[in-house]
């Protein structure tokens, strides 16, 4: 066993370490919550300023000002809640079915999901654009949405089939005996724990439709029915780039997510931690 002075040395390394990682990390963070306050004299200087002072929210109120702002809020939200309500309600019984249920092709299903997972979104381009113009469903928010369920559902299916595998069978039994149904068992046994999967899977789910661009922007005629991640591009233009705004617009895009992940950061690691390890 070391000398408690040389654990004590290793220790503060460590922290220390840790430490400067997590400045490393949030500094981008920073630098972009203190560029959105910045006067528009102040953010192209060539003396940085780490405090915004005189601080500003003229960049937020070009920013809101833009047109179709409260289009662009309003389409990611009817999108992102509709994707994150119909993932969480398909992965979850999809998942069950591979859980608890014994069929023909039941572990080549799951490989093949989670293979799924690692095809680039940007490969799928094509293909689903053409897919959703055959269906006339381009320019369509429903069209859209359903395109972020090819991304989304592959990784929810698995990681809550991991949390559906860990609850004790007996306990489906035994409200079995008691005479609940197959529906009865599903929501008031399975779903009530499997509920730290569920809130895991939704805040993915929340991610990849609040933050797509590509999807967005390709699969969209109608310029009112664009997303926030595609109102950024209109801050860049033949005349140059508003900075400002551009910044501000960024924050104004992050805050939902960034909010939502930390009022539930502690399930989502435990959810992923558990998907990942069981079954």
């Amino acid at each position: 066993m070391a000398p408690r002075p040389a654990r004590r040395a290793r220790r503060v390394a460590l922290n220390a370490a840790a430490a400067a990682f997590c400045v490393l990390w949030i500094f981008p963070v920073y630098w972009m919550l203190n560029t959105s306050f910045k006067p528009f004299r102040d953010i192209l200087t060539a003396t940085p300023k780490f405090v915004p002072f005189p601080m500003s929210i003229g960049n937020f109120t070009d920013a809101v000002r833009q047109p179709f702002f409260l289009d662009y809020l309003r389409n990611s939200l009817i999108v992102t809640c509709g994707v994150v309500a119909a993932s969480v309600a398909v992965a979850f019984l999809a998942a069950t079915a591979l859980a608890r249920f014994r069929f023909f092709g039941r572990t080549a299903f799951g490989v093949v999901v989670l293979l799924s997972q690692m095809v680039p979104p940007a490969a799928l381009l094509v293909p689903l654009f053409l897919t959703a113009k055959s269906l006339d469903m381009l320019n369509s928010l429903i069209g859209l949405g359903i395109t972020y369920l090819a991304f989304v559902l592959p990784l929810t299916i698995w990681v809550l089939r991991g949390f559906i595998m860990g609850v004790p069978v007996e306990l489906e039994e035994a409200a079995k005996v008691d005479g609940a149904g197959p529906v009865t068992v599903i929501c008031r046994i399975l779903f009530p724990l499997a509920v730290p999967g569920v809130i895991a899977t939704s805040v993915f789910a929340f991610i990849t439709a609040w933050n797509d661009f590509l999807y967005a922007y390709v699969m969209m005629k109608d310029q009112t029915k664009y997303t926030l991640p595609v109102w950024l591009v209109s801050f860049s233009t033949n005349t140059g780039t508003d900075f400002g705004g551009l910044i501000a617009a960024s924050t104004i895009v992050a805050v939902p997510v960034t909010a939502f992940f930390l009022l539930i950061q502690h399930r989502l690691v435990a959810g992923l931690s558990a998907g990942a390890i069981k079954g």
